[in-house]
């Protein structure tokens, strides 16, 4: 599978807006049964989550748990890719889950300060985690920021913590404005310039602008095969024509730009 980008949200007590999702052209659909969901409607969402993932599906599922009760109607389905775990804290509630759903990836939502104190030893926890972001809403409260660039340091500690474990870039938090293509743009190339790669979406209109923010640009598709094409030539570091240095690292990040420029996709309406 192709590096996932987007990562669309949809919630569980939809049947027909899950259905609809597995066809809209995201890379993973996440079905909520936390936030999106009304607590008298619980139980039935777990229906209808188990009824969708009786079988496997073309697009990843993973589905954001509300807390542990949810895990026994959801482990040895079909069609459940991942699960994404709110409000994790600590190693211990990482532990909990793989314990109780064997040999499913695990994702890990931040969204308080303890949990950013507590980043590096969420991310490598166990094996199953696959991936740690931030739920930025909850964590902006916590935290008592106003404006967008508060959370900027806890992005990057996200960064730093997921890339010290050995993971992929963390996923930019949602942007609730689904009217706002310029806003959605505009704050996708901060998140990418901070390090975090592709974002959730709560609209399938966002998903293609999302795409775009995180696909390289032409210059940088350019630039990255010409390293790649210097390193075939010349074993080692060394200097390109324009004085450049190139060691492995830079190799390694040019021929990662290569492969998400190959990306292709359909979307829904």
């Amino acid at each position: 599978m192709t590096t996932p980008l987007t990562w669309l949200y949809v919630p569980g007590d939809r049947p027909e807006v899950m259905a609809k999702a597995l066809s809209c052209g995201a890379d993973v659909v996440i079905v909520d049964l936390e936030d999106a969901v009304a607590p008298d409607r619980k139980e039935y969402a777990r229906d209808a989550i188990a009824a969708l993932l009786s079988s496997p599906h073309p697009v990843p599922v993973h589905v954001r748990i509300a807390d542990e009760h949810d895990l026994p109607s959801l482990v040895g389905l079909p069609g459940l890719s991942g699960l994404r775990l709110p409000k994790v804290t600590h190693a211990s509630d990482i532990h909990r889950v793989a314990a109780r759903a064997p040999d499913i990836a695990l994702y890990a939502l931040l969204e308080s300060a303890l949990a950013l104190e507590n980043a590096h030893a969420i991310a490598g926890a166990h094996p199953a985690v696959r991936g740690i972001s931030l739920g930025e809403a909850d964590l902006r409260a916590d935290l008592g920021v106003r404006e967008d660039s508060g959370l900027d340091w806890a992005r990057s500690r996200a960064v730093v913590a997921a890339r010290a474990a050995g993971l992929s870039p963390p996923v930019q938090s949602v942007f609730p404005d689904v009217r706002d293509m310029d806003g959605l743009a505009a704050s996708c190339r901060h998140g990418r310039a901070l390090g975090l790669l592709g974002r959730a979406a709560i609209h399938p209109r966002q998903l293609p602008v999302i795409e775009r923010a995180y696909l390289p640009t032409p210059r940088e598709v350019a630039e990255a095969e010409e390293i790649v094409a210097a390193a075939a030539a010349e074993a080692g570091a060394h200097a390109l024509p324009d004085g450049r240095f190139v060691d492995a690292a830079i190799v390694a990040a040019a021929r990662r730009t290569l492969a998400l420029a190959r990306r292709e996709g359909t979307r829904c309406g």
